[in-house]
C-alpha cells in the first residue's frame, strides 16, 4: 500500500513508527472535536474501541518492551473522555463511556456470529474464502474469559477516570488541568491493566508473569498520558460549535 522505501524505513525504525502513530491518533481526535464537537469525540471513542479490537492482538517490541498496538488506541479513549468531560461535563463523559461499552459488546457479538458462517465451497473462491475465515478467526476468536476481562476492565477504568477527573477539577476549582488529566488517566489505566491481567493473564501465566506483562504495557500507557496533555490544553482553547447537522442540511437544501 505504501511505497517500498517508506515501508523499509519504518521497518527499521519501529520506535519512530510508534511515536508517529501516537501523535496521529491524538491529532485525529482533536480534529474530530474541531469539526464535530462532542459528537466527534463520542465517535472517536467508538472508533478507538474498534481499532483496539482489530489490531490489539498484534504484538510488537517498542523501546525494548513487548506491547500490542491496542495500547495506543485504547489510551486514546481516555484522552477523548477527558476532553469530552472538560468541555461538556461529567454527564456527557459518562454517556460516552456507555456508548463505548455498547460498541464493545456489539463488536464481540457480530464478530462471534460472523465466525458461525462457513466459508464457501465454490472451488473458484474457496481458497480466498478460507484465508478470510482464518484471518477473522484470529481477530474475533474470543474466549469467554478474554471478553469478560476486556469489558469489565474497560467499564471500571473508564467510569473511574470520569469520576476522578471531575473530583480533581472540583477540588482544584478548575485549575491545574494537567494534574487532573494525568492523575485520572494514570490511576485509571493502572486499574484497567491490573483488572485485565488478574482476570485474563493470570489464567494463562503465574501471577508474577502476568504482572510483568501488565507493567510493560502500563509504562507505555503512562508515556501516552503525558504526551496527550498539551493536546488537551490546545483543544480547550477552541470555540467549537456543536452544530445540528440535520438543520444544516435542511438549510442548504
Amino acid at each position: 500500500m505504501l511505497p517500498e522505501v517508506i515501508e523499509t524505513w519504518f521497518s527499521a525504525h519501529q520506535n519512530s513508527l510508534w511515536v508517529g502513530t501516537v501523535f496521529l491518533d491524538l491529532f485525529l481526535t482533536i480534529m474530530m472535536y474541531r469539526m464535530f464537537g462532542k459528537m466527534g469525540l463520542s465517535t472517536i471513542i467508538i472508533l478507538n474501541i474498534m481499532l483496539s479490537n482489530l489490531v490489539g492482538s498484534k504484538v510488537t517490541t517498542i523501546f525494548g518492551l513487548d506491547t500490542s498496538m491496542g495500547v495506543i488506541f485504547y489510551s486514546g479513549i481516555f484522552f477523548a473522555t477527558d476532553l469530552l468531560g472538560e468541555r461538556y461535563g461529567k454527564k456527557e463523559a459518562n454517556r460516552a463511556v456507555w456508548l463505548g461499552f455498547a460498541a464493545s459488546v456489539g463488536i464481540v457479538i457480530v464478530g462471534t456470529v460472523a465466525l458461525l458462517y462457513a466459508p464457501t465451497a465454490n472451488p473458484q473462491k474457496t481458497e480466498f474464502a478460507n484465508q478470510v475465515h482464518d484471518a477473522l478467526s484470529s481477530l474475533f476468536g474470543y474466549t469467554p474469559r478474554l471478553v469478560f476481562a476486556s469489558l469489565i476492565a474497560y467499564l471500571i477504568s473508564q467510569k473511574h477516570d470520569v469520576w476522578l477527573y471531575h473530583l480533581l477539577k472540583e477540588k482544584t476549582q478548575g485549575k491545574h488541568m494537567w494534574l487532573r488529566n494525568n492523575a485520572s488517566t494514570m490511576v485509571s489505566q493502572a486499574i484497567d491493566t491490573i483488572v485485565f491481567s488478574l482476570i485474563f493473564w493470570w489464567a494463562v501465566y503465574d501471577l508474577r508473569t502476568a504482572m510483568s506483562l501488565a507493567f510493560a504495557k502500563y509504562i507505555l500507557k503512562i508515556v501516552i498520558a503525558a504526551v496527550d496533555t498539551p493536546f488537551l490544553y490546545w483543544a480547550r482553547t477552541w470555540d467549537v460549535s456543536d452544530r445540528d447537522w440535520n438543520e444544516s442540511a435542511e438549510a442548504k437544501s
